[in-house]
């Protein structure tokens, strides 16, 4: 029984960077002349957008909560290694930081100059979103081999890693030109939530015993 409700913890994770797709393409597709190349994803849940109260609903909450069970799920998996734990810690985190950005919207257009103090916590929330999650696939790449027996994840997990920091100057350079941040957010974002899905596809497929 116990193994069968493990199971429903990993799907949680395999589901949630298919949801995270069908979501912001949903709430794109009710938001008038939206970019999905220029514009970032939190806009899409902006003070006065036109997706404002739908975004979320079919975003950031259920995506919370998926990546809150597939923490949990690592926790009870891991049972004896303190880094794998820490890291499912850091999942669920992520999933907390998800439901906390819905919440506190950030203003229209989510420009940085004098932001709300609404924005500002959103702002915070973005912020633990990325590092909870890079820091989580980070932790991977040194104990894949021990705790999954599997080596070419921890090189798979690098690579993740590697990917979002290096999308980071590109996204900066984004902010101050107007044009690309929202390609080089989907794809910063996109490489940890394919670490999230092969992650849980592994960990589906595989018996763990450590």
């Amino acid at each position: 029984m116990s193994e069968r409700i493990n199971r429903w913890y990993y799907f949680s994770g395999v589901l949630a960077p298919i949801w995270l797709v069908i979501g912001v393409t949903i709430a794109g597709s009710v938001y008038p002349e939206y970019s999905h190349y220029n514009q970032a994803m939190s806009e899409l849940g902006a003070k006065g957008s036109p997706s404002h109260i739908l975004s979320p609903l079919i975003n950031n909450y259920p995506l919370g909560l998926l990546f809150i069970l597939f923490g949990i799920g690592i926790i009870k998996t891991f049972s004896t290694s303190t880094l794998a734990r820490f890291s499912g810690i850091l999942v669920l985190i992520h999933g907390l930081s998800s439901l906390s950005a819905g919440f506190f919207s950030c203003d229209v257009g989510c420009a940085l100059e004098s932001p709300s103090p609404e924005q500002n916590k959103h702002n915070i929330s973005g912020l633990i979103l990325f590092f909870s999650l890079l820091l989580s696939s980070l932790i991977w790449v040194f104990i894949s081999n021990r705790c999954l027996g599997i080596k070419w994840f921890a090189w798979f997990s690098l690579a993740c890693s590697l990917v979002a920091i290096a999308l980071l100057p590109h996204m900066a350079a984004a902010i101050e030109s107007g044009e690309g941040f929202g390609l080089y957010q989907r794809l910063n974002y996109g490489s940890q939530a394919l670490w999230v899905l092969v992650f849980a596809l592994i960990l589906l497929r595989r018996k763990i015993t450590k």
